[in-house]
């Protein structure tokens, strides 16, 4: 750990964490009732990816304009950005409880709309209602496990909220799969989301507000009540103890006014450092692409060469089940191996990733399937204007690109390889390519390197969900000293979703503009210069009491060193 005294952390965390169920059950309940604020967070973030796939089907609208569809995806993250923002002095003024349980009321609000939404318009606004939700979730949650948490197993609880993201990720697909041939499909999918909001609220309204942000508004006896429930009888006291210094400290210094100076916060070292790590890792993290996996992983699958949006939904369950196993990965070594040595794995095995996807994407370019002036006349009124009108030779990639009016590719009937047709893309002419035993492609073209896509697309899961996916939220909640966690994580978690709302709002007609291998290509650029941050920034919080985390950040230096083995800590 630069500039700090590092404890050892005990090997044994994990055993640890999994240990409370008999042992202290207490702490796992007040873990996992906040960390369904990642469910609602995953689900959403999942269960949009395959309704698109049917919102395009009913309206026609949507199906013609990009813009649309990107505008019904990314509603969410910009209603997530505000409910960040105001979530972060939410947490401060009234506490973490009372933030989740707003959030939680707009989660279902905002799930009925969309399940009930005759028109984009109403959708939309559904979607800007379930985001505000999202976003007081996603900072809220894990500020009050990590306040509800022994030092020892923090990390691997708050994974925990990390694994339920994911996991929600994984059930929104089965969702999306269970719903496929139900009338309404995608009101179904969308409407389900409402039922783990209600879960959450009644858990929540059962349980204690955090005993950090109790003590730090006076309520001593309160909080120490809770504090006794959370830590063994022996260390209760020295936490209660490192609790009072800091608050003592910060009152000394701030005085007793609940007034937030930004300026302040600014120009406090110990906290400018904070900020910067903490946005920075939430930034880097949608900017390496997770976002444009999970929000249309289905769309890419197609982009890759399948057809099918069934069989578009089924690969998209691999990826998020490799999704939600990283993130166990993830409870276990965080707190054995550390947040940094994450981080640094992670970013690294994500270039790779992204490298490899965008040379398979640019192999699927180049090779797609010819345009037959043969196979296309068999359609006779049918054809694509742009291809009626040329006589240069034209690809399936081509076909795709036309725009007046838009255009699909009805592959052969004896190989999806060979020459096919190229054809108006509407309704009755998919169904009559489908009659003579076709596939009918309107996002990709038939490709033989869609396997291979597939194993880009799940080695990047692989290597993302266990770093880059769950410890920027973990070290956000455990950097800030106590005064400033909640407006501090409201802005990291705020900077989250702006990123999230630029990657989600642009990904489509990114590749739409410059082609899906130079848009994966971008996101591996990016990674490269996350790696440099993470080694210059971050510092490792592993086994440090919340308190000491500022400590840390007020001595340390920046500097490259991350990697130090056991023995070196132990001679400090």
């Amino acid at each position: 750990m630069e500039g700090g005294i590092v404890p050892v952390t005990d090997v044994s965390a994990f055993r640890e964490c999994f240990s409370l169920a008999w042992k202290n059950p207490y702490v796992l309940r007040l873990a996992f009732s906040a960390g369904i604020g990642g469910l609602l967070f995953g689900y959403d973030t999942g269960v949009i990816s395959g309704a698109l796939l049917y919102i395009r089907d009913e309206f026609d609208s949507v199906d013609r304009e990009t813009v649309l569809q990107e505008t019904i995806v990314s509603m969410a993250v910009a209603g997530a950005i505000i409910g960040a923002a105001i979530g972060g002095w939410m947490n401060d003024r009234f506490g973490r409880r009372i933030s989740l349980l707003v959030a939680d009321f707009l989660f279902f609000v905002g799930a009925v709309f969309m399940a009930s939404a005759p028109n984009p318009g109403l959708l939309i606004v559904g979607r800007v209602f379930v985001g505000l939700g999202v976003g007081m979730a996603s900072m809220t949650a894990p500020l009050y496990i990590s306040e509800a948490s022994p030092p020892k197993v923090r990390g691997a609880l708050v994974s925990t909220n990390a694994f339920l993201i994911t996991g929600g990720q994984f059930i929104s697909y089965l969702i999306n799969l269970a719903f496929t041939k139900a009338p309404g499909t995608w009101r179904w999918m969308l409407g389900v989301a409402g039922i783990p909001a209600l879960i959450q609220f009644v858990l929540m309204w059962i349980l204690p507000e955090s005993p950090r942000w109790l003590y730090r508004k006076g309520r001593e006896e309160e909080a120490k009540a809770i504090l006794r429930k959370i830590f063994p009888a022996h260390e209760v006291e020295e936490e209660i103890q490192a609790l009072k210094e800091s608050v003592d400290a910060e009152v000394k210094e701030e005085g007793s006014s609940e007034k937030i100076n930004f300026t302040k916060i600014l120009k406090t070292k110990t906290v400018r450092r904070a900020l910067i790590a903490g946005v920075g890792l939430q930034i880097f993290q949608q900017f390496v692409g997770i976002n444009t996996v999970m929000y249309y992983s289905p769309t890419i699958v197609q982009l890759a060469g399948f057809a099918s949006n069934q069989t578009a939904l089924l690969l998209s369950l691999i990826t998020a089940g490799l999704n939600a196993a990283g993130s166990i990965v993830s409870i276990y070594f965080v707190d054995r191996t550390g947040r940094k040595k994450l981080l640094i794995i992670s970013l690294i095995g994500v270039m790779i990733s992204l490298a490899f996807l965008s040379a398979t994407f640019h192999e699927t370019t180049a090779q797609s399937p010819a345009v037959s002036k043969q196979d296309t006349a068999q359609f006779s009124g049918m054809t694509c204007p742009d291809y009626q009108s040329t006589s240069v030779a034209w690809d399936c990639m081509r076909c795709l690109k036309a725009s007046s009016p838009d255009c699909g590719f009805c592959a052969s009937a004896t190989n999806k390889l060979y020459p096919g047709a190229c054809l108006i893309s509407n309704t009755t002419v998919k169904n009559t390519c489908h009659g003579e035993y076709r596939l009918w492609y309107t996002r990709g073209c038939p490709s033989r390197y869609g396997w291979v896509a597939l194993i880009g697309l799940a080695l990047y899961i692989i290597f993302f969900s266990p770093g880059m996916g769950s410890v920027p939220w973990i070290v956000n909640s455990e950097i800030y000293p106590l005064r400033f966690r909640g407006v501090c994580g409201g802005i990291a978690a705020t900077a989250n979703w702006i990123s999230n709302l630029i990657v989600a709002q642009s990904f489509l007609s990114l590749a739409q503009g410059i082609g899906t291998a130079w848009t994966f290509l971008v996101f591996g650029v990016i990674a490269v210069v996350g790696l440099l941050f993470v080694l210059v920034c971050v510092p490792e919080t592993k086994g440090l009491p919340i308190e000491e985390v500022e400590k840390v950040l007020d001595g340390r230096a920046f500097h490259f060193r991350f990697w130090r083995k056991e023995s070196d800590d132990l001679e400090k």
